[in-house]
Formats: structure tokens, sequence, C-alpha cells
């Protein structure tokens, strides 16, 4: 079976002030998810990222979110799905814009967290997301969450006129329904690089993942998530890059 592209959340710095080894990290990814300006990066970050990417051969994915700087995203708001069809518009024109300056386009779309898990429980959230990448591009898969069960996104996008990617996290807990559990919930986030590899290659593999309450799940997916916010967790990319690169000569 094909091994899942690795991904990673870039471009998350602001003016002077740093978030992440992107540097670092993308060497060993194949798609860059670069932020928009409204929960983190701003115009000249996002230009450096791009650049950086296209150095690298790595596909450029738009990574909009709520206008949510102070909370990173991770709060959410309010929104009718006009606005959030609007936004989106906003933030991946924006980036591809910056995109062409640097001879490349942006490949595809990652709404960033809590617009992501809100479109994943939300249908008129997703329904306005999808539209808004049929308007600009719908040649732009859009990534949403490998769940238990796919059948009503992949009906609406196939309504919407738009193609998908489905997306796991190595570094994550799943509930029984294939849905991340809250950061808010110990557990919820896996730390250590023994743990986080594992569950990179069994996602890869097609194997079965203990949830957090103690189910069996089996997610396939077309990418993979990781982050590379800290020493410890770019080494577990680079332990996933080298451990997929196995895999795809054996």
């Amino acid at each position: 079976m094909p091994v899942p592209l690795l991904n990673c959340d870039m471009g998350e710095s602001f003016g002077n002030w740093k978030m992440g080894l992107d540097e670092e990290v993308m060497a060993w990814i194949d798609c860059a998810n670069i932020a928009c300006g409204f929960h983190a990066s701003d115009p000249g970050i996002m230009r450096h990222t791009a650049a950086l990417a296209l150095r690298h051969g790595v596909e450029i994915g738009a990574h909009p979110a709520y206008p949510d700087l102070q909370g990173f995203g991770r709060r959410s708001m309010t929104c009718t799905p006009a606005e959030v069809e609007a936004m989106l518009l906003y933030q991946v024109g924006a980036l591809e814009a910056i995109c062409r300056a640097e001879g490349g386009r942006v490949s595809y779309v990652k709404p960033h967290g809590a617009l992501y898990q809100d479109m994943t429980r939300d249908p008129e959230l997703l329904r306005a997301i999808m539209r808004a990448i049929h308007a600009l591009d719908a040649r732009l898969p859009l990534l949403v969450m490998a769940t238990a069960d796919t059948g009503a996104v992949r009906a609406m996008a196939e309504e919407e006129g738009i193609s998908l990617r489905f997306e796991s996290f190595a570094d994550r807990a799943y509930d029984a329904e294939g849905l991340l559990v809250s950061r808010r919930l110990p557990g919820a986030v896996h730390h250590d690089r023994e743990v986080i590899v594992d569950q990179a290659l069994r996602l890869a593999r097609g194997e079965a993942l203990e949830t957090i309450d103690g189910h069996s799940l089996v997610l396939a997916s077309d990418t993979l998530c990781v982050h590379g916010d800290n020493a410890e967790s770019v080494a577990a990319v680079r332990a996933i890059r080298e451990a997929f690169n196995a895999m795809a000569t054996s």
C-alpha cells in the first residue's frame, strides 16, 4: 500500500516572535501547511516559508483559520457559513499570490485548529469551506479527518465538485469514532518519540490503533500530520521519514 504523505504545520511565527523549527523540519516532509495570517504568521513569514518549501520540493498547502491570533486559532468562533466562506477565499487567495511571486502554487487546503474541528462536526460549515475551494480552484484537495465513517463527507465533496485527502495524526489520541481527543484531556497528545513513530507506522500499514476508551480503530489515510515545534518532535519526524522510506523500498 502507498505510504502516506507527511504534512506539517509551518510558518507560524509572527514578526520577531518565533515558533517552530521550520528550517529543520522541511527536509523531512512532503507537504507544508502554511499559516495564512489569521491564527499566526504575517506576509513576510508566509513568503519566507513558501520559498523554503519550494527550495525543498515540498507541496504548499494553505492553512486558514478563524481570526484568532491571541488564541492561536484554537477557540471556536460563532461565524456564519457565509463568513467562513469569505475567510477561506481571503486567506487562501493571499497565500496563492505569495506562492506565485515565488514561482509556486498552493496545492491543497487544510483548515487549522478549531476551524478544522468545527467543520468535522458542522456539515454547513464544511459545505461553506468546500464552496470556497471550488470557487478558487476546484482542483485543490481539501484535507479532512480520516474517521471511522467517511461516507457523508465523501458524498458532500462529490456534490460540491471537489476532491479530498484524508488525514490522520501520529501524535494525537483518538476516540472510538476516529475523532481527536480534546487537548484539554490527559493523554490527548503523545510526547514520547517511540509512541509517535509506532502510531505513524500502524497508520501507514493500515493496522488498528487502540482508542483512548479502549476500542480498536482502523483509519485509511492519504496523509499523516506530524509536528516539529521542538527538538524531540523534529527527531520524531525524521524517524518517521526514515521508517516510511524503509517501508517503500521493502
